[in-house]
């Protein structure tokens, strides 16, 4: 027997998951996912969500409500008689109405080790704070953020200098897996869901909330502990990107670092201690691994310095 699902999600993070449930056979009644964006240089263009990109390539039903505060879109999605929907970043409050309309409710896939980082970028706010895990969990949905119970994990360790790309990236496959096992033990009577605040006591894991990345967060300062530095580094990469400014010979310019690792060393902070771009910071010394100079691509350290040397004894950052 197959489940009869709803999905709603809307980044590129959710489309393994909506081919995993695809791929396992279960009768996908619609996808839902917001309204495509104006997107192009002038704004000209609607660019539609990768969800409903792959939703249509499935050839699925797709609904892009704005939200559901109509009654009328209430209405729609309870008439399609789910037994449940899964939900990964769909990035809309849900209602009680909704997340009550399912036979079983609400799945949610959080990129967490829940109580741990509640909201809206637990990846980002796992690296920045230097957490050795993190994880996926299946949860059931409830009206507070991100409390509800939780019926299945998976750990993963964070990389050294592993950005939030990357591990956004290696999260997404795991979500599809855990999500299809979810809905087989959900189609077996056999998920069972255990309280966050059991988790709590029995792991040691406090509620913490993940507030949203501000771009104005990402400006670097390096009187700081190099650890922490890295970590704000390699957390905010790709987005917002952190930044810094530094002289290639024409003044300064601002520079996205995109990948770091604390190391030993001290000095005068923001000062380069050698020619290979280690910056003293307040305590301790962070190696530049990756870079992209405005209107430029990524690129490794090294490559950048074939070009354009930084010596020992520059000093970067500031406005």
């Amino acid at each position: 027997m197959t489940l009869r699902v709803v999905f709603m999600g809307t980044p590129a993070f959710a489309v393994p998951t909506l081919r995993a449930i695809h791929a396992a056979g279960h009768d996908i009644a619609a996808v839902y996912t917001q309204p495509p964006r104006k997107a192009g240089r002038r704004g000209l263009i609607l660019s539609p969500s990768p969800v409903q990109t792959e939703a249509e390539r499935l050839g699925l039903d797709v609904r892009t409500p704005l939200n559901f505060k109509d009654e009328a879109e209430i209405a729609a999605f309870a008439a399609l008689k789910a037994d449940v929907a899964i939900v990964v970043a769909y990035g809309l409050l849900l209602p009680r109405a909704i997340l009550g309309a399912p036979r079983h409710g609400c799945l949610n896939a959080h990129g967490s080790l829940l109580p741990r980082w509640r909201g809206a970028a637990p990846i980002q706010r796992a690296i920045e704070a230097g957490d050795a895990t993190t994880g996926m969990m299946v949860m059931r949905m409830e009206a507070g953020l991100d409390t509800g119970p939780v019926a299945l994990t998976a750990e993963t360790p964070i990389g050294e200098a592993e950005t939030a790309g990357e591990l956004h990236d290696r999260l997404a496959t795991m979500s599809a897996d855990l999500m299809a096992e979810a809905l087989e033990k959900l189609e077996a009577g056999t998920l069972t869901f255990e309280d966050q605040d059991a988790i709590a006591a029995r792991t040691g894991r406090q509620p913490v909330y993940a507030r949203k990345i501000d771009k104005a967060e990402a400006a670097l300062d390096f009187a700081g502990d190099a650890r922490l530095i890295a970590a704000r580094i390699n957390a905010f990469s790709p987005f917002p990107g952190a930044w810094t400014t530094m002289s290639f010979g024409a003044g300064p310019e601002r520079v996205k670092i995109l990948r770091a690792r604390a190391e030993t060393g001290s000095g005068a902070p923001g000062t380069l201690l050698d020619d290979r771009l280690l910056v003293a910071c307040g305590s301790g010394a962070v190696r530049f691994l990756e870079l992209q100079r405005a209107g430029g691509k990524p690129m490794p350290a090294e490559e950048l310095l074939r070009g354009t040397p930084v010596p020992m004894g520059h000093v970067i950052g500031g406005a």
